[in-house]
Parts: structure tokens; sequence; C-alpha cells
């Protein structure tokens, strides 16, 4: 049984423990939540999940997100928005007013950046190569004044989404964590934003790819990280900074969730949103129940 699982059916589990509700991030279903948004939220409930984070609007309106959240029982707490707005789901490049009317709707006060966004002129994917592929070559032949250009778009626009009572955070990959002389994207991310402004919610998953330990990165983030996606990968994993892992079910890979959890805690984490990359062996509804 994986860990969305124990987290329910153990009374004195971490969570339960705690008083704390575990969250999915959306994402992790796929195309199902858009298409049959209403029926997707009340299995999301029924299984035992209380928070959700969007990864984008689904093509719905906040209105209608709302909706079928409440009906499912579960409360959406987090949304995930690009540098660019995109297909009707906000970005970075709205209005901090607009942004505030519609989470106000939604119910939640947080929006995080899911990846660095593609620098400027970085051409297209040559023949063949992936988005994923084509992203990462692109953001790792750039420099640290790239990064530190991605910090200061964060801290000003977290300043302005401060003032319409919001909060700001951004969400790592592995790219971050690629060796760029002498620091990493992820060290200028961390110098270079204003707590004050800018939080971050770390993919543990990903912190693993990178051959990295999330708990000694929990540690040197105390007090910066506010939510956690709880990921798992397979041994089978090479360390890498290219978007590349071999995920599987939390809680049948090899991340040690009894030695993370307690220290996600105690660095500040209070939101913890299961998340699964794809490709998946079971249906996707069930892989965020059992191993």
């Amino acid at each position: 049984m994986a860990l969305a699982g124990q987290a329910f059916a153990a009374p004195k589990g971490f969570f339960a423990r705690r008083g704390l509700p575990i969250g999915l991030q959306l994402y992790t279903l796929g195309g199902v939540v858009g298409s049959d948004l209403e029926a997707t939220m009340l299995r999301v409930g029924a299984i035992g999940y209380r928070e959700v984070e969007l990864p984008s609007y689904l093509a719905h309106k906040p209105a209608e997100l709302r909706a079928a959240a409440d009906k499912g029982g579960v409360k959406i707490t987090s949304l995930h928005i690009g540098a660019k707005s995109m297909g009707g789901s906000p970005g970075l490049d709205w209005e901090p007013a607009r942004l505030a009317a519609d989470l106000k709707i939604l119910g939640a006060d947080s929006v995080v950046v899911p990846i660095a966004p593609m620098p400027a002129g970085g051409g297209r994917p040559n023949p063949g190569e992936e988005g994923g592929a084509f992203m990462s070559r692109v953001i790792s032949s750039q420099g640290p004044d790239y990064w530190k250009g991605v910090a200061a778009l964060l801290n000003e626009r977290g300043a302005a989404l401060a003032a319409e009572g919001l909060k700001l955070g951004y969400h790592n990959h592995n790219i971050e964590f690629a060796p760029l002389g002498g620091t990493t994207g992820w060290d200028i991310l961390v110098k270079e934003t204003n707590p004050k402004f800018v939080s971050f919610e770390l993919d543990v998953g990903w912190v693993a790819a990178a051959g990295l330990d999330p708990v000694a990165m929990l540690r040197r983030l105390s007090g910066r990280v506010t939510k956690l996606h709880v990921k798992d990968l397979l041994a089978t994993t090479q360390p890498n900074f290219a978007l590349k892992m071999d995920p599987t079910e939390v809680g049948s890979g090899t991340i040690d969730w009894k030695r993370l959890l307690p220290a996600a805690y105690r660095a500040g984490v209070r939101h913890f949103y299961v998340e699964q990359e794809p490709p998946f062996k079971f249906d996707r509804l069930v892989s965020v129940v059992s191993a």
C-alpha cells in the first residue's frame, strides 16, 4: 500500500498525528479531470484526499472548478501558473488583481510557478525532439544570468501578488541542479529570491532524480519550503538533470518516507500533494491509492 492509502488507513499515521490533510496534484490524473470534472472530484474526495492543487484551469472556469471541488469535499489550495498565460489559464503576466479575484472564487491564496520559463530566443525543437528534451536542452544552455533573471521575475511578481493577499512559490524539476560554473540554477534561485515574497514547493522526486538527498535539501531550506510534491521513483532512475526519471506509485520506490515526511514538517511544510509522473502501470486513480 502506498503512502496515499496509508495516510488514510492508519489512524496514527503521519498526517493523522499532525492533523494535516493530504492533497493531490491533479496533473497526476491527466485529461480525465477536465473531461469529467465533477465525477473526478467526487472520486478524489472518496479516496480520502482533502486538498487539491490545480495544474491549470483544465479548460473550466474558476466557479466550475470550485463547485466540483465543493461537491467532492475537497479544497483547492494551490494553482500552478506559468510565466505567461496559456489556453485560458492564468500566468504571471496577468494583472495581480485579476488573478486574486479568480483565486478568491477558487478558495485558494497560493500560486506556484511549475517550471523555469523558456528563455527568449530558444529556437525550435530539433526533428524528433520531444518537449521535455527540448526544454531541458535550451534551459541547460543558459548561464547564471538567466537564473538571476528568473529570480528577479519571481521577486517582482511575488511582491505584486503579496499586495493582493496572494502567495507565490516556485516548483523545481531537476534541471535547476545542473552544475553551473561552481553554482547551480537552484543555488541562484535560493540566494536571489526574497523569502518575504517567494517560497518553494519542493518536488522530492525530482530532487532524488538529480542524485540529491531530499532530506538534506529540506534541512538546508528550512523556513523557505511551504509545499511538498510527494513523488516516488524507481531505483533504476539514473541521476540526471534532463527531466528524466523512472516513476512509480508513492510508497513503492526509493524515497524513505518515514525519514522524509517528519523532516519536511520540521522545515515548515504544511501542504503535501501526491503527484506521479507518467507512464503508469495502473489506472491513474488506482495509482494514487495503492502500489
